[in-house]
């Protein structure tokens, strides 16, 4: 029987032969801005630049790492998918700034402690409360923890993992988060000052014309009561 962690080597696999960051929805004029957005709330929450040392877990191809890395820090960048870290080496990244790891994070030796660990997407694939406090682990004291993640009370992100399997790029074992049940694991595991919150109502589908006003639009939209709970995305900072 196939564990969880190979059926997510195999979805790399699938992935990197598919062209993973259009699957992934970063690769149109709406998803790259959602991609730099995401990656600067990231890198800004975690306090990335010159002298910072990071862990990225779930680099992937490494769209994200060479975003975290115009900022100076210096990255360790880990994936379980041989498949799409060739992708990620392939961008020639400075390696006096990144190294890529090929590991499975949860049991994975680490040089640590960290400045930050940071990712896009990639707490919804693992076991969640033994990866949170590896994290806190890994972390400094006074670390910064700084993720994005998809919101369960999105509609859209709901029905793709009720229906996952007509979705090539929702992975068998993957789910998504509620804010108040992450905020508990986070406690749960030493964290404090805990921030959770909901962003992201720009879908990568919305047609370059539409896509300053899309924005416009999902930034008020955050801002409501209520409403906001429901948009694509959860922005997770935590510190040791």
């Amino acid at each position: 029987m196939e564990t969880k962690a190979e059926r997510e080597i195999q979805h790399g696999h699938i992935l990197a032969a598919n062209e993973a960051e259009l699957a992934w929805g970063w690769g149109t004029p709406a998803g790259r801005q959602r991609a730099l957005r995401r990656a600067a709330l990231i890198a800004a929450g975690a306090g990335l630049r010159d002298g910072t040392r990071a862990l990225e877990i779930g680099c992937g191809t490494g769209m994200f790492t060479a975003m975290f890395a115009v900022t100076g820090a210096e990255l360790a960048a880990i994936d379980i998918s041989e498949a799409l870290l060739a992708k990620a080496r392939s961008r020639g990244l400075p390696p006096t700034r990144v190294r890529f790891l090929h590991r499975r994070f949860e049991d994975a030796e680490i040089d640590g402690p960290f400045d930050a660990v940071i990712g896009s997407s990639v707490l919804h694939h693992l076991a969640l409360r033994p990866a949170v406090r590896k994290i806190h682990a890994l972390l400094k004291p006074g670390g910064v923890l700084s993720f994005a993640e998809p919101n369960m009370l999105n509609p859209q992100v709901a029905f793709q993992l009720i229906f996952r399997r007509y979705f090539k790029y929702v992975s068998p074992d993957e789910t998504a988060f509620i804010s108040r049940k992450i905020k508990e694991v986070l406690a749960q595991a030493g964290f404090a000052e805990i921030e959770v919150r909901s962003f992201d109502w720009l879908h990568p589908a919305t047609p370059p014309p539409l896509i300053r006003f899309v924005a416009a639009l999902g930034g008020i939209l955050e801002r409501l009561p209520y409403v906001r709970h429901f948009s694509g995305s959860l922005y997770i900072k935590a510190i040791k």
